[in-house]
């Protein structure tokens, strides 16, 4: 019995490890993004491609009148190199909704009696059974169970936002690797606002800015630093007992 309840507690103990463990990346701080350097996305980039065929590339006419480079009227002044700025525009209005039900019952019932058999259970009744009890019915069984579930979830999520983004890498494939911060501080609360990912130079408008659904392994942060938001999250004390306790 000693035994049974060591492998109790110690089963409770490692359960609770395991989820304080879960817990200790957010302790007494946001929750931290995926790398997005170990993300498959990454790794598909890095891969040099297929080589480019140098003839087939448009030469440039050294005669023309008008030039091609970014600081001319025609050239094209969208961000493409390392230290390069674009605009990252955030537009994000979702909304979803999930319901289930689950229902399930099951009854039974038994009974056996024996009234009459060659008198035995009178006899039985009259020299053994206390008063008010009989044989009549020996047997009878009940049984009933029913469970029930249900479940509803409801999200919506709305943000508009705009920040600029610096080019910090240029991968093998001509894929862009684009991160930006934007911080706003009002009395004594600071706005924080944090974006990285990857971005094809083709989707870049000619306004040098890309939307948020064409930025892969995307990440956002929208957030900030304060008193408001000091006041807002629990305790230290009190998420560490939440990430200690299993109940």
């Amino acid at each position: 019995m000693q035994l049974k309840a060591s492998l109790v507690r110690m089963t409770i103990l490692s359960l609770s490890l395991l989820a304080a463990c879960a817990k200790m990346d957010h302790l007494g701080k946001a929750p931290s993004f995926t790398p997005a350097n170990e993300t498959p996305e990454h790794v598909a980039m890095l891969w040099q491609g297929l080589p480019v065929d140098a003839t087939a590339q448009r030469p440039v006419d050294g005669a023309s009148l008008w030039s091609g480079e970014r600081q001319s009227l025609l050239g094209d002044r969208r961000a493409m190199s390392r230290g390069d700025i674009l605009t990252v525009v955030i537009e994000i209005d979702e909304k979803a909704e999930i319901s289930n039900d689950t229902s399930r019952s099951r009854s039974g019932s038994e009974s056996m009696g024996v009234p009459n058999l060659l008198g035995i259970p009178q006899r039985i009744d009259e020299k053994y059974m206390p008063d008010g009890a009989t044989m009549a019915d020996a047997v009878e069984v009940d049984s009933s169970s029913s469970s029930a579930g249900k479940g509803a979830v409801k999200r919506r999520e709305k943000l508009t936002l705009r920040v600029a983004a610096t080019i910090v890498d240029v991968l093998p494939n001509g894929v862009l690797a684009i991160s930006g911060s934007q911080e706003l501080r009002v009395n004594f609360e600071l706005r924080e606002l944090l974006v990285s990912g990857y971005v094809r130079p083709e989707d870049i408008s000619r306004q040098n800015e890309i939307t948020y659904d064409k930025i892969a392994s995307a990440r956002v942060s929208y957030g900030g630093r304060g008193q408001i938001t000091d006041v807002q999250q629990p305790r230290l004390g009190q998420q560490v007992l939440d990430t200690v306790l299993p109940f």
